[in-house]
């Protein structure tokens, strides 16, 4: 018994060493954020239901759980395949909400306007996470309402695998998506606008994306990968530029996929072997974003572990760290990753990683994919934000 009082005393005198270091590294202004996913019912709701009452409770004990845990900010995809979790002049309610699309929530209610106002009672911002060239996500498995942009104007879509998706390189298309964002910003209390890495989708083997009409139509005599990465920039800067008309403190934030280029085709890229890559697979040019002033702030997905034979995170972090042109960059952590290998099912893996961001020069914070994971407290994780590193409140970072 003695000894293993002995043990005990040890135990808990390393643990609350390694608590109150966790907890004096906190910066006083930090991002702290979740992605709460609704495709596929990732995140929420955990079941689609027209009942407002369920859908109400199941939202609020999703944020108090955060909230608890430290989290600051929620991004709340509410366009997720050009369907949408509010009353929308566009486009139909989601499938993803009611489990039928098209069909509104009883008693009627607005789900966004609602989310809304919870976030930010509890003093966290609201994020509106928006999916701009997604149209439908599973043609086999997916009803569609007759008002669904499919049947509106199917001359914007391309079918490429099970799915539709807009063409980037339409005129009409572009403006449409920020018409879609622009009533989001005019109408809603958001505190940010925030787009994922679904520009041009990632390459399926076998499959060709096909955009000749457009490209034939709009080229004028560019490269086609040339071609796209303008229809991109097009879109991104659009966005910014329609955001920041109607609401000039309303943030607009990219979250692209970790590697924007590798260094063995750009002297300017990481020390990397990526498969697909921001700039020549999605066509994704967000060094020139950032350089530009055309996002808030930018958020890589960085859902690799320090041991990772291609993409290390130390790496890629440190990449990120000498490129953000000033802008904010918080770094978005792979929880959802917890037991898939040796490496994720170390418990000290995200906290190293979160210690790593801290330490690491121009890094404001980070964010979580997704809620589920945080919820489901793989590895211990939840538990550790909330007993060690956000046990203190932080602010949010501040527009720059």
């Amino acid at each position: 018994m003695k000894y293993i009082l002995i043990f005990s005393i040890s135990f808990w005198a390393v643990f609350s060493s390694f608590s109150l270091s966790a907890q004096s590294d906190a910066p006083k202004t930090e991002m702290r954020a979740v992605w709460i996913a609704t495709v596929d019912n990732i995140d929420f709701p955990d079941s689609p239901t027209t009942d407002s009452r369920l859908q109400q409770e199941n939202f609020i004990r999703l944020l108090d759980y955060h909230h608890n845990n430290g989290i600051n900010t929620v991004i709340v995809q509410v366009r997720p395949a050009s369907d949408a979790f509010y009353p929308s002049p566009f486009e139909p309610w989601s499938h993803w909400l009611t489990g039928i699309q098209g069909a509104e929530p009883v008693p009627f209610y607005d789900p966004l306007g609602f989310m809304i106002s919870e976030t930010h009672k509890r003093g966290m911002e609201f994020h509106a996470w928006v999916n701009p060239y997604r149209a439908v996500n599973n043609i086999t498995t997916c009803t569609l309402s007759d008002c669904h942009i499919k049947f509106q104007h199917p001359e914007w879509l391309i079918q490429y695998g099970d799915k539709y998706f807009y063409d980037p390189g339409n005129k009409e298309v572009q403006r449409y998506v920020v018409e879609v964002v622009s009533d989001i910003v005019r109408r809603y209390d958001v505190d940010a606008i925030h787009i994922d890495d679904y520009f041009y989708p990632y390459p399926v083997q076998g499959l060709t994306f096909n955009d000749n009409k457009t490209f034939a139509r709009y080229g004028s005599g560019m490269k086609r990968d040339d071609w796209r990465r303008s229809n991109t920039d097009s879109i991104v800067y659009n966005l910014y530029s329609s955001i920041k008309k109607i609401k000039k403190n309303c943030q607009f934030g990219v979250s692209p996929f970790g590697v924007w280029r590798n260094a063995d085709r750009d002297p300017r890229g990481s020390k990397t072997q990526a498969g697909p890559t921001n700039y020549d697979f999605l066509f994704a040019d967000i060094l020139l974003w950032l350089k530009n002033g055309w996002v808030d702030y930018v958020a890589p997905q960085l859902y690799w572990e320090m041991t990772s034979k291609h993409v290390p995170f130390d790496v890629v972090l440190d990449w990120w760290s000498r490129n953000t042109y000033g802008v904010n960059c918080y770094i978005g952590l792979g929880v959802y990753r917890a037991g898939s290998n040796r490496a994720w099912s170390d418990r000290n893996l995200l906290p190293k990683q979160i210690k790593k961001v801290r330490e690491t020069p121009n890094m404001k914070g980070m964010m979580f994919y997704s809620s589920n994971s945080l919820e489901k407290n793989l590895n211990g994780w939840g538990d550790s934000l909330r007993l060690n590193y956000f046990k203190m409140p932080a602010n949010t970072p501040k527009l720059k």
